[in-house]
């Protein structure tokens, strides 16, 4: 049969392999062979020789005796001693099914039981410690981590707008915002909003605007009026020609009309507009027909084809653009996530409130956990304890445990030779 090698196994994060646990076993067992070639070299020197020598034979007779019944003890418990069936030896693989059942069970009832993790997780400030990971200072690592952080979720962010269906998406995220939309009453709100602009004078330059508006727009389609008003004239004053004047006039009076309400700020036209804005902002909010003609015209307008277009088309080129964003190392994305985590970290370091909103959060979640999912968790447990083989559950937990069993078997080899010295100098003076 082939030997087995070495398993690696981490224990309190120190490496340990089965290799470490033979050296040790083979140091106790050099021991005690060591003892019993002693015993055999003063046993006639024990009976003729100084009295020093009888000392020395006990040691080394009781010593021997406590190695080998330290020995048997440790054997017994991974393999038959001497590869006899002896009963009640080769415990732990005779048993490894019980041994996983017990550890399930000492799993669940010492640690994922909700009591024991909401008195553990009460006596932790997980957000102060996630705070003081992201604030973490370059020389601790603080800027490397953060990094990795931002690339990683930067590329899961590409990675999941990538993976999904884009008109899937568009389409359910356009619901999303037309489910809102229909929930929001936007004419007491439009309402509200003129009052408060009009309320601190940021209504002027939008008068402005319009006037200025109305005029380039007077000045593209001159033609045009001219048109209109010579077929309004009468046929006489066409035939005169006065009714190029008359629409010279016109214009040239809506001309100046218009001049006169942008640099007059207290032209009677202006107060029109300001009136019929305020008339505006209170039927907006107060009158019901006014209301209704805002809400079917909110509806129309969510229910336009032309508006879903459009927005499929505007949230295309915003997925494409996150993904670009977020895979182009120059474009700033992970110096912002780096910023807004720092940030997140100095809040959740300084923040008293926030810390335990966090913590209690939390902890009700692992509490959830440990409700829900801790029968699963210990038949985890229990199921890959179970499918391991005898061989491989021996050379884990011998791996594991076997250094220092071998230094119980040191002990007492030490230990029985020490004993049964005293014996030996009690029996002297007798």
């Amino acid at each position: 049969m082939a030997k087995r090698p070495s398993v690696p196994l981490t224990l309190g994060g120190q490496p340990l392999t089965v290799d470490r646990a033979r050296r040790m076993r083979i140091a106790a067992t050099a021991m005690l062979a060591a003892m019993a070639v002693i015993f055999i070299a003063t046993h006639g020197l024990a009976m003729t020789g100084h009295p020093a020598w009888g000392y020395v034979n006990a040691f080394a007779e009781a010593a021997m005796v406590g190695g080998l019944a330290d020995w048997f003890a440790v054997t017994a418990l991974f393999r038959h001693p001497l590869g006899l069936p002896i009963p009640h030896t080769a415990i732990i693989p005779e048993n490894k099914d019980r041994i996983a059942d017990t550890m399930a069970a000492f799993l669940r009832e010492n640690f994922l039981t909700p009591a024991v993790v909401a008195r553990r997780m009460a006596g932790m400030n997980v957000a102060k410690a996630a705070g003081e990971f992201l604030m973490a200072s370059p020389e601790r690592g603080g800027m490397d981590e953060r990094s990795r952080i931002t690339s990683g979720a930067a590329e899961l962010l590409a990675e999941v707008l990538e993976s999904l269906d884009p008109d899937r998406l568009g389409t359910q995220v356009r619901s999303g915002l037309a489910g809102q939309l229909a929930k929001l009453d936007i004419a007491p709100l439009a309402g509200r909003m003129i009052e408060t602009t009009m309320a601190d004078k940021r209504h002027q330059p939008l008068i402005d605007g319009f006037v200025r508006w109305a005029g380039l727009t007077i000045e593209d389609n001159e033609d045009t009026l001219r048109d209109i008003i010579h077929q309004r004239v009468a046929g006489v004053l066409r035939w005169a020609g006065i009714d190029k004047t008359i629409s010279s006039s016109v214009l040239d009076g809506l001309y100046k009309l218009l001049a006169e309400v942008l640099v007059n700020p207290d032209h009677p036209l202006r107060g029109k507009i300001e009136e019929g804005l305020a008339k505006l902002g209170q039927d907006l909010q107060h009158d019901p027909e006014t209301r209704a003609k805002v809400e079917h015209m909110k509806r129309d307008l969510i229910a336009n084809p032309a508006v879903a277009v459009w927005w499929t088309g505007v949230w295309e080129r915003i997925r494409r653009s996150l993904i670009t964003r977020a895979r182009d190392p120059e474009s700033g994305m992970g110096e912002e996530m780096r910023n807004m985590l720092a940030e997140l970290g100095q809040a959740l370091q300084q923040d008293v409130r926030l810390q335990l909103q966090i913590n209690r959060f939390a902890r009700r979640t692992m509490v959830g956990v440990a409700t829900r999912y801790g029968d699963q968790i210990v038949r985890l447990v229990s199921e890959t304890v179970r499918r391991w083989d005898a061989q491989t559950i021996t050379d884990r937990v011998e791996g594991a445990v076997g250094r220092d069993l071998q230094f119980i078997r040191i002990n007492g080899t030490l230990v029985g030779g020490l004993v049964g010295m005293t014996l030996h100098f009690i029996v002297s003076f007798l």
